[in-house]
């Protein structure tokens, strides 16, 4: 399983970023992906998931703002996040979700004036 997280940047609060992560080694969509967080001396945190068979969820002090999304046929899962805030600075990881490993190098977003 590889899992390569990209996207992510330095942006203002009120800003917009799209996160990709890029995956191979698994049958994709066939599986549950999901975009996590882990801040600053926190645990890290489910942001979204997409379940293989169409359903989605949220955190919820993400909801209304990210909307997560995939393109099978790239085995490519998305996160755009927008009206971002300071609280959303993390780093942000790609997983099968349930998969406690191989959780790669992830993204840094931070959210700063």
């Amino acid at each position: 399983v590889q899992l390569q997280a990209s996207g992510g940047g330095l942006v203002q609060p009120g800003g917009s970023l799209r996160l990709s992560c890029a995956t191979s080694g698994f049958s994709f969509h066939l599986k549950n992906m999901g975009w996590y967080r882990q801040a600053p001396g926190k645990q890290r945190e489910m942001v979204a998931v997409s379940q293989a068979r169409g359903n989605i969820y949220y955190a919820d002090s993400v909801k209304d703002r990210f909307i997560i999304s995939r393109v099978n046929a790239e085995n490519t899962l998305y996160l755009q996040m927008n009206n971002l805030k300071p609280d959303d600075t993390a780093v942000y990881y790609c997983n099968v979700e349930g998969r406690t490993e191989g959780w790669g190098q992830g993204t840094q977003v931070t959210v700063s004036s």
